[in-house]
């Protein structure tokens, strides 16, 4: 059984182990996931759009 105050100082030296990023950094990083997230739903939304008018045109045929 490991003591509870032990273990609650090795995690308290493990995080100052941690380099954590600048606010630069995480600036550019949430910058980046944005302008991704925005680029990946307009490409699906164009595809989207795209069966859409393929599916309707094929079933226009049909008629």
């Amino acid at each position: 059984m490991i003591n509870p105050l032990k273990f609650i100082q090795s995690v308290k030296q493990e995080a100052f182990k941690v380099t954590w990023p600048s606010a630069k950094e995480t600036l550019t990083g949430a910058l980046m996931v944005s302008i991704l997230a925005i680029i990946a739903s307009l490409f699906f939304l164009l595809l989207d759009q795209f069966y859409k008018f393929f599916l309707d045109f094929i079933l226009l045929i049909n008629f």
